[in-house]
């Protein structure tokens, strides 16, 4: 069964594509973020991981073969993630923060 992920493509106001991801990233559906990944290869992407719930190391896999041009946006809670598995190191992480809910 394939976990729900939901990938919505768009541009920053300086023009830079931007994709948001929404839901979770692993071993069901890396290949379909690996697919929206490599359709901007070679040209600069921001990928908005703020609304992702988890990430697994398959999601991890693919983030690392796309760390080259992709920068990413992600809450306090995944940034530990990226920094520790190195990925951190390799592209640009921009921390995001959550609203409170009330």
């Amino acid at each position: 069964m394939t976990t729900p992920l939901t990938l919505t493509a768009g541009h920053r106001p300086d023009g830079t594509a931007l994709l948001t991801a929404s839901g979770e990233v692993d071993m069901s559906n890396s290949a379909t973020l690996a697919e929206a990944l490599e359709k901007t290869a070679g040209r600069p992407l921001v990928l908005d991981l703020t609304a992702v719930d988890y990430l697994d190391s398959a999601g991890l896999s693919v983030l690392f073969a796309h760390a080259d041009h992709v920068s990413l946006i992600a809450t306090p809670l995944l940034t530990p993630v990226l920094t520790i598995s190195g990925l951190a190191d390799l592209t640009t992480v921009h921390d995001a923060t959550i609203p409170e809910r009330t």
